[in-house]
């Protein structure tokens, strides 16, 4: 049986769509910030930020799924979310960078429809599902499936790089 909390999700606009993704999975949401460039990560991985004393990296969200950099604005937010086993079981703290966050909402399951296998402009394996508005789709994002085993270990390994150097300094 699902809980209130459940069925509650964060939405967002990526490009001309607007997103969703698990309240419980939802950390935090900030002011777009300095991202700190960490040299040979994909485009898509602009760096990392320092969440008190933590390092944390940062997903560009819009040139992950549409191939474009977003110039961030006064409306740029950076969500800071958990991944459910990441990398061994860990969790993992990543920033997505977002263009604006619009609301949570209830989304009662009936409402949630299997992600579509074509007409999409993104890849499905992305997507928990589709929900229903009156104003059009939310596309559900899966955040296990938002990065590929390889892009975490990549992630991993630069926060725990990061972490050494500014422990170091």
């Amino acid at each position: 049986m699902s809980t209130f909390e459940d069925n509650q999700y964060l939405t967002f606009k990526i490009g001309e769509e607007t997103f969703g993704i698990g309240l419980l999975n939802v950390k935090e949401i900030l002011e777009y910030t300095h991202v700190t460039t960490v040299p040979m990560m994909p485009t898509f991985i602009p760096g990392v930020i320092n969440l008190r004393g933590n390092v944390v990296p940062v997903l560009d969200v819009c040139d992950k799924f549409f191939r474009k950099k977003h110039s961030p604005d006064k409306r740029t937010c950076i969500v800071i979310v958990e991944v459910p086993e990441s990398i061994n079981g860990a969790r993992m703290d990543i920033g997505l960078i977002v263009e604006s966050v619009y609301e949570v909402l209830s989304i009662p399951s009936s409402e949630i429809e299997p992600p579509p296998t074509f007409g999409s402009r993104i890849r499905v394996d992305f997507l928990a599902g589709m929900a229903r508005q009156a104003s059009g789709f939310i596309l559900l994002l899966n955040l296990l499936r938002l990065l590929t085993v390889e892009e975490l270990t990549a992630l991993e390994e630069t926060r725990e790089e990061a972490t050494n150097a500014v422990s170091a300094g």
